[in-house]
Parts: structure tokens; C-alpha cells; sequence
């Protein structure tokens, strides 16, 4: 109805029909109509040679078609046709089995799927006679090369990353996995852009009950237009109003692939070079592609290191704050004496010069971030050396705040995939630690537990696998267990195919 609405609109109050006649003056005076003010629409009128001069029209958008295939595979043959008497019932038929010679050729009785067909770069031919016209695929618009993705860079592992388009991602992963099993569906969403999304899972291994809860949030998502995947994630999300993401995002396909074999379920966005993966749950935050791709210790000592740095970057502050203004005691004396000495002279309380440096180094990264590379990575460093030794020297911060922040800031890169998260939570216990102590941050703690234990992702647990009591499921969590011990899939994720490999040799 909303697109009913929309042509009315653009075709200045006309009324569209629902289906194509055998009028080709009708059918064009339609199009022209419908498409009216727009100088890249292409009109390529032909008469076809014979007994009767028989009439048809290209249409194309300009800049959208391969050029080659075009002049090729539809214009020269077109050209080239010596038309014989041909029933009218028999014409299109004619046309998309001899005479068009391009890949995908079908015909199309209604106006308004045409359009959409054309105005994502498709062909038309409107034929004289014909009820119906004929949709050619010749899409060509300019890519970007596939290249290895900026935000999840490997030492080891496949090179190649999504790009913007959804063909080019879909092909990507069907080449990783030529599965008869593997299943891509195709949606529309946006009810002016008319985004194409693609729903990926594998027939058997992914939950039923999980792809018909997703096909229901899609089904009410109401929006003009969707230029991102983040769309998509904001309107179908469980806890919308919680920091922490319930669905997730992927540059890399082998990552996206690698999901897909636990029984997860991947949204393709045309435009975007994110791949939405569902269910995400908390454990992800800290695996990241190359544990797979290097030796299970080497892989199990990095997570546990990002563990580690969990906890500094978003306790550290709020645990040097409550020592030092509640829990004195609990400091060794020469490490206390020199604590004092340095914040002699500073006039703000602990907790404010906490606050300070957070807020300093956070500004910091943004810069860095939005900034070009060279220019960013040079404010991030300059920045934080001059403006540390300043405050130090001008008695506005002390130096170990200075070592506390430092200590929060470079252990949040040791967890790049929640930076966002990280800073919000450093805030959380540092606030509740400067009115309360230990016990405040250890409420705080408690605050943060119960608030994962009640998040759920697509009818999953948000903590499953970290609080599970089975070995099977705790195999790829803290640690990264070898491939030969890791034989099922999420037990949650894939109820009716669980086992993942036999890998036919004997456990140590």
C-alpha cells in the first residue's frame, strides 16, 4: 500500500495499473510517466524488420547496466532480428528463449515488480503486442575490489572481506560451503529504498524455531529505507536498551562461514560490508578468527589474556579509587606514602580526576579514529604523552591516575569488540565505587550479572556456555580446546545435528 502511495506520488496522482496491456504506446506513456524526471532513465526505441514493422523500446538505467552485455547480448541481437509472423501469445516466448541471449531472462506481468527490477539495474524490453515485458539481468555497476577488512586484520588466515554487494558476499560464502544444504532466501526491506536483504542458514543444522523468529521480527520492521546492517540490528535486537549487543557483525567470510556451522544464522544487507550474525552471545565479545588459525595454547593464553584485560580496563579505576579513598588499609604504607605524595597539590578528589582521564582518553581514540590514519595515529600518541605530562606537571592530575588510565586505555585495544562497552561499564564501577568502596563495586558487579543472566538473544541465553556445567560446552570458551576434542556443536544452537566432526582419532 505504502508503495502503491509512493508511485502515485512520483507519477503525479496517476493511476497505475496493476498489470501491463497489449498497448505498447500504453505501456510506454506508463513507464514514462512513472519515471518521469529522471535523466538517467534510457530509452532505446527499435523497430524489428520483417513483414511488419513491429515496434520495442529498451529501457535501462544509466550507469547501472554492463555496458558489454548490454549492446552484446540485447541490442545487437534485437538489431539483428528478421521478424516473421508470430502469434501474440507466443511472442515473449520467442524472445526470452531464442532471441535474448543473456544469462537470466524472464517476463514480467506487473508494473510496479518491474520498476523495482529496472530501478536496481535490470533491462527492459517493452515489446509491441505483448501483455507482459521482458526483464533482463545486466546489472554493472562499479564495486569495490574485494580486499582483507580494516577492522579485523590477521596474521594468519584468508585475506578477503564482504564488501557492498550482496551477490558478490553471497557468493563468498557459497564458494566456503558448496552444501546443497546451505539455503539463501532472499527479502525486501524498507518500504521506499526496498533494501535486498539474504537470510543464510543450513537446512538441519540451524533451529526452525530460531529462522521463524527472525522471519516475524523482519516481517514488522517499518522503515523508509535501510542504508546499513546497524538498522536492521536496532530493530530486530533482544534488550534493546542494554549496552551489550545481542546480534553480532562480521567483515570476514570465514568468520561468517564459521558461525554458520555452529548453527547460527547470517543476514546479508545489500550496501553494507557487515553480515549480521544471530544468535550473538557474551562468550563472542572474546573469541576472536585467528584462535582458530594458531596452535590451541598459543590460542588459549591470548583469551584468557582478553579476559584479563576485561577486567582492567572496566575495574581498574573503580578499584584504585575505592583503595584510595576508602580502604587505605589495604594499600601497602611505602605505596601509600607515595600515592600522597603525588596527589599533593591536586585540587580534585579522586574520583574526578578518574572521571577526567577517562573522558580525556576516550576524546583521544575518537580523534584518532575519525581522523585520517596518519594524522590519527599521531594525535592519539602526541596527544596522550603532552596532555599526560601536562596535567602531571600543572598539579591538575596525579601520576598514578595517569598509569591508572593508561592501564584502562591499552587493555581496552586487547578487546577491540567492545570499546563502547568497556568505557560505559569503567563508569559504572567507578561511580558506584566512589560512594560505596569495594562494596559498592562489588554491588555493581552483582548488578552486572544478574543484568547478562536476564538477556536473552533470539530465545538463547546471553551467558550459555560460560555458566554450563558440561565439559562439552565449556571446550571453547575460556580456553580454546583442540580441533580433534571439540566434536559438537552449541548444544543450545543446534538441537537436532549435533555432531560437528568424527574426528577419528583418540583422545590423549
Amino acid at each position: 500500500m505504502r508503495l502503491r502511495r509512493s508511485l502515485q506520488a512520483s507519477a503525479g496522482q496517476l493511476q497505475i495499473p496493476d498489470t501491463f496491456s497489449c498497448s505498447y504506446d500504453e505501456n510506454m506513456r506508463i513507464l514514462k510517466k512513472i519515471l518521469a524526471n529522471d535523466d538517467l532513465i534510457i530509452y532505446r526505441p527499435l523497430t524489428l524488420e520483417g513483414q511488419d514493422n513491429h515496434r520495442c523500446c529498451v529501457v535501462y538505467v544509466d550507469g547501472m547496466v554492463d555496458s558489454d552485455l548490454l549492446h552484446e547480448n540485447v541490442l545487437t541481437r534485437l538489431q539483428d532480428v528478421r521478424w516473421q509472423q508470430v502469434p501474440d501469445d507466443e511472442l515473449l516466448s520467442l524472445f526470452v528463449k531464442r532471441i535474448i541471449s543473456a544469462g537470466n531472462v524472464t517476463t514480467v506481468a506487473k508494473v510496479r515488480p518491474a520498476i523495482q527490477a529496472l530501478l536496481y539495474g535490470n533491462v527492459l524490453l517493452v515489446l509491441d503486442s505483448a501483455d507482459a515485458v521482458i526483464q533482463i539481468e545486466a546489472k554493472g555497476w562499479e564495486k569495490r575490489a574485494i580486499s582483507e577488512p580494516e577492522t579485523e586484520r590477521v596474521v594468519r588466515g584468508p585475506r578477503e572481506g564482504f564488501i557492498e554487494n550482496i551477490v558478490t558476499n553471497l557468493a563468498m560464502i557459497r564458494r566456503k560451503v558448496p552444501n546443497p544444504n546451505l539455503k539463501m532466501v532472499y527479502r525486501e526491506i524498507g518500504t521506499r529504498t526496498k533494501t535486498k536483504i539474504c537470510i543464510v542458514y543450513l537446512e538441519g543444522v540451524s533451529r526452525k524455531e530460531l529462522l521463524e523468529e527472525l522471519q516475524r521480527r523482519l516481517d514488522k520492521v517499518q522503515l523508509d529505507g535501510i542504508l546499513e546492517a546497524e538498522y536492521i540490528i536496532e530493530l530486530i535486537r533482544d534488550a534493546p536498551l542494554s549496552p551489550f549487543e545481542t546480534l553480532g557483525t562480521t567483515e570476514r567470510p570465514d568468520t561468517a562461514v564459521g558461525k554458520l556451522l555452529e548453527g547460527r544464522i547470517l543476514i546479508v544487507v545489500d550496501g553494507s560490508p557487515f553480515v549480521i550474525t544471530l544468535p550473538y552471545l557474551f562468550i563472542e565479545y572474546f573469541q576472536a578468527n585467528k584462535d582458530y588459525y594458531e596452535n590451541f595454547y598459543y590460542s588459549t593464553v591470548n583469551r584468557l589474556l582478553r579476559y584479563l584485560s576485561f577486567f582492567l580496563t572496566t575495574s581498574t579505576p573503580a578499584i584504585f579509587v575505592a583503595l584510595t579513598a576508602f580502604h587505605q588499609e589495604m594499600i601497602p604504607t611505602r605505596l601509600l606514602f607515595s600515592i600522597s605524595a603525588a596527589k599533593e597539590g591536586v585540587p580534585f578528589p579522586t574520583v574526578v580526576e578518574a572521571f577526567l582521564m577517562l573522558t580525556a582518553f576516550q576524546i583521544l581514540r575518537e580523534a584518532g579514529i575519525r581522523l585520517p590514519s596518519p594524522v590519527g595515529q599521531a594525535v592519539s600518541i602526541v596527544g596522550a604523552l603532552v596532555l599526560g605530562d601536562a596535567a602531571v606537571t600543572a598539579k591538575i592530575i596525579s601520576a598514578p591516575m595517569v598509569i591508572v588510565a593508561a592501564v584502562t586505555g591499552i587493555t581496552s585495544f586487547i578487546v577491540p569488540e567492545m570499546p563502547g562497552v568497556a568505557f560505559l561499564l569503567s563508569l559504572f564501577f567507578l561511580f558506584a565505587a566512589s560512594f560505596l568502596g569495594l562494596f559498592g563495586y562489588i554491588f555493581a558487579v552483582i548488578a552486572l550479572t544478574i543484568h547478562l543472566a536476564g538477556i536473552r538473544s533470539f530465545g538463547v541465553n546471553y551467558l550459555d556456555s560460560i555458566t554450563s556445567i558440561r565439559l562439552q560446552d565449556l571446550k571453547d570458551t575460556a580456553i580454546r580446546a583442540p580441533w580433534w576434542w571439540m566434536t559438537y556443536r552449541p548444544r543450545l544452537l543446534t538441537p537436532n545435528d549435533k555432531r560437528l566432526a568424527d574426528p577419528g582419532r583418540p583422545k590423549p
